[in-house]
């Protein structure tokens, strides 16, 4: 899989950010070895708008294109890195779905 960009809003990406998305997504690659590198995600990180009252919250989303379906997910949570390995998660759940229905 190819991470086209990370994308990091209302923070600064540091490579220990970069470093998190790039583990936890390459967990991903036995699922999406079949596409190879026609899989492709777009990461964006980062802290939600100033609205909470109490403390911040972190929001992590992925968009990965794989052929023929977008699959995508995001998740907001007091812990930015929590957040990034729940978009895993969901990721890891979709792509069961599409290799059972694609067999």
């Amino acid at each position: 899989m190819t991470i086209n960009r990370i994308k990091g809003t209302n923070i600064d990406l540091t490579d220990a950010i970069k470093a998190a998305v790039e583990s936890d997504l390459a967990t991903l690659d036995p699922l999406i070895e079949r596409w190879g590198t026609a899989a492709s995600a777009d990461v964006e990180v980062g802290k939600t708008t100033q609205h909470h009252h109490k403390g911040e919250i972190f929001r992590a989303e992925v968009n990965l294109q794989i052929p023929g379906k977008l699959l995508r997910a995001e998740d907001e949570n007091e812990d930015l890195y929590v957040a990034i390995k729940n978009v895993t998660i969901t990721l890891q759940r979709e792509l069961v779905k599409e290799k059972e229905l694609r067999g």
